[in-house]
């Protein structure tokens, strides 16, 4: 899991990289929660996604967004951020020219700039959101959502009320094409604490479905 130093819109941008298992291996990117209230590339959430990913055959990349960790800048309200991962996706692009799908996932504030890149970037061609922060954040700029997805939520989340994911993923669902599958699990709290298994075999059947062939 080498360190990468990405060049980014404020400087430099620390990153962790694990290549693809094959030379056309899918990408996935990884987006971590808020910077201010303590979100880095390391939160359990990410990382188990992160993990995940790599295990499938994905070249995968996590990283701390302008302000955090050894990434350079400061908190931007998102603007910013989302350069970040804009940034970042073109390096990890760079990397793997032959990338056969590119995938984004993102954990609260993450799943927020991840449902903003989408709209950014065509080439994406699936997500994975936990606890999206639709309590928040307008999402509305999702018109249309430009791929289909995932969305996870814990019963028990105490910061983003699971009735206002569903509600987005259910106006989500009523744009031509599009088919996001919402799953509220069990209770599972905002950062799925004793819950990341279940919430990886979750991603894991959805992939199975709708993902690359396992490597």
């Amino acid at each position: 899991m080498p360190e990468v130093i990405i060049n980014g819109p404020e400087g430099r941008i620390e990153g962790r990289y694990t290549p693809g298992k094959t030379e056309d291996a899918p990408i996935a990117l990884f987006l971590h929660p808020h910077p201010v209230h303590g979100g880095t590339m390391n939160n359990k959430v990410v990382y188990a996604m992160f993990h995940h990913f790599a295990q499938r055959g994905f070249a995968t990349l996590r990283f701390n967004f302008r302000g955090v960790g050894r990434s350079q800048g400061t908190y931007d309200k998102g603007e910013g951020e989302l350069s970040d991962a804009a940034s970042v996706l073109d390096w990890l692009q760079s990397q793997n020219p032959n990338a056969k799908q590119c995938w984004v996932a993102g954990f609260s504030f993450g799943a927020w700039i991840g449902m903003q890149l989408l709209m950014r970037r065509p080439e994406i061609n699936g997500f994975i959101s936990v606890a999206p922060p639709a309590n928040m954040y307008d999402f509305s700029f999702l018109a249309p959502c430009p791929s289909s997805g995932l969305m996870l939520q814990g019963d028990a989340d105490d910061i983003v009320p699971h009735d206002s994911v569903e509600k987005l993923a259910e106006k989500l669902n009523l744009q031509q094409g599009i088919h996001v599958e919402y799953h509220l699990e069990a209770g599972a709290d905002h950062f799925f604490a004793e819950k990341l298994d279940n919430m990886t075999d979750r991603i894991s059947a959805y992939l199975d479905a709708n993902g690359p062939d396992r490597i």
